[in-house]
């Protein structure tokens, strides 16, 4: 597959943090709240509603990365707003990491994805995700590996056109298939079934070391995705495909990404939310309005330092997203904000 830019190159300085002018008026916070507080890093969130109830899960430790083993907290609430902590999941001797949920295609079961990194000493030694799935929030299976040693699949999305799951798996060390992290990562996106058995769709050939990335598909099955790099001017990049998702083409953006995540409105517009920097110092947690070659930074949530990787639903005509930060007393904290958009009739 050819690496196609439509507009711009990445070039750049590495690690510039781009300042953006915010659209006024496009968005509106109208509630934020604190819904867990109860450890002394909790990060990586995602959002979800499945069977009429809502789930937030998290990952829980001492540190970003590194220092304690990370779980995986679930959080259950049938309003959003009294929060039940229905499960903790936990792999002896793994870090489990950046959570994601999304419902199989069978319509009955929500699946669990994670991250997987094992340390030793604070020293990266090896990296595989893994899955669990639950029907009732309550039991889950046990974490089971997924992919290759090495892989990172981030964030999966059921595409309703071809009732499959669809995501991209990152690796930081592709030709040696163990650390120390090479000069370039490879990015490639998988689809499945079930979940479990995942199969090669495309190579995605992006530069600049990409990882985190998001994919989410529009009426008739054409293909968007949302995707960080690290490398170059670290910029992210929007692609867009159509079935086979085969041959992807590419815009870079405005500014670095961290955690990005979009969904698409019943309205067909698309809202995104990711690590910004623009409207005030620092890194926050900002809402973009996102079309397939555009982020139009339109809000910034209550947030700063560490912070980010937002969960998204539409409901009851508001957006609803589940994010961490650290801008109360320098402790990471789970916050939900409700947010009116103004673009949505």
């Amino acid at each position: 597959m050819k690496w196609i830019l439509l507009v711009g190159a990445l070039i750049g300085v590495p690690g510039v943090r781009a300042q953006q002018a915010f659209t006024e008026g496009q968005a509106e916070l109208v509630k934020v709240e604190k819904i867990f507080e109860g450890a002394p890093h909790a990060a990586f969130t995602d959002l979800i509603r499945f069977n009429n109830l809502w789930y937030c899960c998290f990952r829980v430790s001492d540190g970003h990365a590194g220092g304690t083993d990370g779980k995986i907290k679930v959080l259950l609430s049938s309003t959003g707003k009294n929060w039940v902590e229905q499960a903790e999941i936990e792999l002896p001797g793994v870090d489990l990491r950046d959570p994601k949920l999304e419902v199989l295609p069978d319509g009955r079961t929500l699946l669990l994805m994670m991250g997987g990194s094992v340390y030793e000493g604070g020293t990266l030694k090896g990296r595989m995700p893994h899955f669990s799935t639950t029907q009732d929030g309550k039991v889950w299976t046990p974490p089971l590996k997924l992919l290759g040693e090495g892989d990172w699949l981030w964030r999966v999305t059921l595409n309703a056109a071809d009732s499959q799951l669809y995501g991209v798996a990152y690796n930081i060390y592709p030709e040696k298939g163990a650390p120390p992290e090479e000069p370039e990562n490879r990015a490639r996106l998988y689809s499945s079934a079930n979940g479990s058995v995942w199969r090669l769709v495309a190579d995605l050939q992006v530069p600049g070391k990409p990882n985190e990335a998001t994919v989410r598909f529009l009426d008739g099955g054409r293909a968007v995705m949302l995707l960080r790099r690290e490398g170059g001017d670290r910029k992210g990049v929007i692609g867009v495909s159509e079935p086979p998702y085969r041959q992807w083409s590419w815009t870079p953006q405005a500014a670095p990404l961290g955690g990005p995540n979009f969904i698409v409105l019943p309205d067909g517009s698309m809202v995104a939310g990711s690590r910004g920097f623009g409207k005030t110092p620092g890194a926050h947690m900002v809402l973009f309005k996102m079309t397939e070659t555009s982020l139009e930074p339109v809000l910034e949530l209550p947030s700063g330092g560490d912070c980010s990787y937002p969960g998204m639903v539409w409901h009851d005509g508001m957006l609803w997203v589940s994010y961490y930060s650290t801008h109360e007393d320098g402790k990471t904290s789970i916050y939900l904000a409700k947010v009116r958009l103004n673009w949505v009739k």
